[in-house]
């Protein structure tokens, strides 16, 4: 086998996130990028640049996970398409083989994952309530005029423990603006929110939920020190947080494309990359339910539909 590279994609709806093994496993390029609404443009110049980046290795497998896999893997001819749990505990355990618990916040919602013996022996996921996110906590910094990194420091400055309601994202902004308006500082309204947040992911995704050392803490998130903080003292364990914490997902299912990948790979090469593609929306009119597809067509008459609610309207354009 002469393939050197492997490819991981975590397709989520806040980030894309890619990353590139070299045949040892360790990471030779990796990128974080805003998925904008738009998964298949964020794939397709996530992977371009990602070729770019390291002069167009050959491939000898290809993962996806997250949110947007299944599309993302039709279009990239993925070997392994995985979900996210088996994922990031791929990746975690890659770090660190006796890890027993994995606290992940991301854009778009947080988890839960115990393990034993490096498997999944439980999970639990919070996507009900943007109140305990990343995009909740990036777009409260915005409205304080911050920085996400700013925040996180800000908040290891705070001094008084104000309480921030963290049940729910629209009771927590008001609470947020009524005790801005009462003086807080930046500072205690930062803490304040991370214990929130913190607070949040006990109830909704820990529960009741035993959690044990050796514990990481994976995600997007992972990079505020302010919510490393305020989570320790919540759930009460010292947490790791891991050198790619921010695309643990994508390393995570390029870890296992390479271990499960044998043979050749379906990856059909970078030249379709550079052609693009073209998107319409279409009625398929195959049955009753009149699907309202989206149309996907690239180079040589290629065409991948989505959205379909039966497996006519999977198979392409019909009239």
């Amino acid at each position: 086998m002469n393939a050197e590279s492997f490819i991981g994609v975590d397709v989520g709806s806040i980030s894309t996130n890619l990353v590139l093994l070299n045949r040892g496993g360790k990471i030779k390029e990796k990128l974080y990028k805003l998925t904008g609404g738009n998964p298949v443009q964020a794939v397709f110049d996530g992977l371009l640049e990602l070729a770019r980046r390291t002069d167009y290795p050959p491939i000898g497998g290809v993962g996806v996970t997250g949110s947007g896999r299944f599309l993302a893997g039709r279009i990239m001819g993925a070997d392994l398409i995985k979900n996210e749990i088996t994922a990031h505990a791929a990746a975690a355990v890659s770090y660190y083989k006796d890890v027993r618990t994995v606290v992940e916040i991301g854009g778009q919602d947080s988890k839960l994952i115990l393990l034993q013996n490096g498997l999944v022996q439980d999970f639990s996921m919070n996507t009900v309530c943007a109140a305990g996110t990343g995009a909740f906590l990036e777009q409260q910094a915005t409205r304080f005029g911050l920085k996400i990194t700013e925040l996180g420091q800000l908040a290891l400055l705070g001094k008084e423990k104000i309480h921030i309601a963290g049940r729910c994202a629209v009771f927590a902004e008001s609470d947020l603006i009524h005790k801005q308006q009462a003086g807080c500082s930046l500072e205690d309204l930062a803490a304040g929110l991370c214990r929130a947040m913190a607070r949040n992911y006990h109830n909704n995704v820990v529960r009741r939920n035993r959690l044990k050392e050796p514990a990481m803490f994976q995600g997007g998130v992972a990079a505020n020190p302010g919510m490393k903080n305020a989570l320790e003292e919540e759930l009460g364990l010292d947490l790791i947080v891991p050198k790619h914490h921010e695309v643990m997902g994508a390393l995570g299912v390029a870890l296992l494309a390479r271990k499960r990948v044998t043979g050749k790979s379906k990856f059909p090469g970078y030249s379709f990359l550079e052609t693009g593609y073209k998107t319409y929306s279409h009625q398929c009119q195959k049955c009753s339910n009149q699907c309202d597809l989206l149309l996907y067509e690239f180079g040589h008459n290629n065409t991948i539909s989505w959205g379909g609610k039966c497996p006519e309207a999977e198979k392409g354009k019909a009239t």
